[in-house]
């Protein structure tokens, strides 16, 4: 099963590489015109993923993932209507010029070929990767969550006709709907057909896929996210970046999991800091070194327990940490932070500065919410994910991160001498 969905894949892939910008995105908004037009279907398959769900015992901050309405829905078309927007990178070129040889020589953009996405309740992220992929030429082979199955089919069989009304190949987007987790482990031996691996998940996956891969594999999406407060900072200004951090979508893999507040500020913050999250409902996970200054406050606080510094809540709870100083909060963030989105609220120039050049994950923000580490804020449009190592993407993976590069040489019977 998986050999033929390869074989076929990598035949979609060349007939893509060989279409114009022009054509690619007459695709995309006939996907995305699609996608609004039969919405009721995957609408109904979402229902019975979700009543299944629910059955057996998914937690809240997952079944929000998995979730889909028509206003989710057609904000997904939205986004697909956006990648047409993008400037496409395939053809691009980088640089070049004339050697000494009388070669010409270009380095230009050109897709990767087949992408494999292995990724859990997000029913968004199979028109995400779709989209993205479509538009630079890059055929896919997509395995949702069995959370997830039947929207993921649904979805891909929309996307698949909107393909046949352009003759190009259904195989261009391609879904592995059995649930079997035999079929992830042959698809990380699928090197012959697949160019790049990409899990979106929790940490399990990404271990699995880095120690059985056979293709090169971009981790990332686990987002144990921190704010360090320091002592310049305003309580008011704070507590609004704070809460957007956490508040927004807990669920997200950028939202806020642990405060670190410097010790200076504690007696100013801590005050208007419980009260505010006992109004907002967010429940405290606190550290040693500040949970007596916490009880007795209007905020539901309870002990850290071993390991809460190192997962994601994916809900509304909140961790919080005394620090002495930013590096401490910094020594923190290395030792419990996954390189994905840390923040530092400051009025201090030189403060903002050291953190950003001591804090080595792959979003880093001054007074900003954490929650804009998303290709769609970032500009780049739908990701397909967040890479939180260093090659060969890191960040938000838009269409660049789509894409390599091949040397071109122009030559007039040049000759090596």
């Amino acid at each position: 099963m998986l050999e033929e969905m390869g074989k076929a894949a990598r035949a979609a892939a060349y007939t893509l590489a060989e279409l114009s910008t022009a054509e690619k995105n007459q695709v995309l908004l006939t996907i995305a015109d699609r996608l609004e037009a039969e919405s009721d279907a995957i609408l109904a398959a979402n229902e019975l993923d979700l009543a299944d769900a629910r059955q057996n015992g998914m937690s809240a901050a997952l079944l929000d993932r998995l979730t889909l309405n028509p206003q989710r829905l057609s904000a997904i078309a939205s986004d697909v209507r956006k990648v047409c927007q993008l400037a496409d990178p395939v053809g691009q070129l980088m640089d070049g010029g004339v050697l000494d040889s009388g070669l010409r020589i270009e380095r230009r953009r050109v897709p990767l070929g087949v992408i494999g996405v292995i990724y859990e309740a997000r029913p968004n992220v199979t028109v995400d990767v779709a989209s993205l992929c479509l538009k630079t030429g890059n055929a896919a082979i997509l395995r949702g969550g069995k959370e997830t199955w039947r929207t993921n089919a649904a979805t891909v069989r929309v996307i698949q006709n909107a393909l046949k009304l352009h003759n190009l190949p259904a195989a261009a987007v391609q879904a592995i709907e059995n649930p079997d987790r035999e079929l992830v482990n042959q698809l990380l031996k699928l090197d012959r057909y697949v160019d790049m691996l990409i899990p979106r998940g929790g940490a399990g996956l990404h271990k699995l896929c880095r120690e059985n891969s056979t293709i090169p594999v971009i981790t990332g999406g686990i987002g144990v996210c921190h704010i360090y407060l320091d002592e310049t900072m305003e309580v008011e200004a704070a507590l609004e970046v704070i809460v957007n951090s956490k508040k927004q979508r807990p669920s997200a893999c950028n939202s806020l999991e642990t405060l670190l507040i410097n010790q200076q500020i504690a007696d100013r913050f801590l005050p208007a800091f419980t009260a505010r999250m006992a109004q907002e409902g967010i429940p405290l996970h606190a550290d040693a070194n500040i949970i007596d200054r916490l009880q007795g406050s209007p905020a539901t606080v309870t002990p850290l327990q071993d390991g809460d510094y190192d997962d994601e809540w994916l809900a509304l709870d909140l961790n919080v940490r005394l620090v002495a100083s930013l590096d401490e909060a910094v020594d923190h963030i290395r030792t419990h932070g996954t390189q994905h989105s840390d923040a530092i609220l400051t009025r201090s120039t030189k403060n903002a500065t050291r953190f950003v050049n001591k804090v080595d994950s792959s979003a880093v923000y001054v007074n900003a919410s954490t929650r804009f580490t998303d290709g769609g804020q970032f500009g780049l449009g739908a990701e397909v994910a967040v890479s939180t190592q260093k090659l060969h993407a890191r960040g938000p993976m838009g269409l660049e991160a789509l894409t390599t590069y091949k040397w071109i040489a122009w030559g007039d019977d040049t000759l090596r001498a």
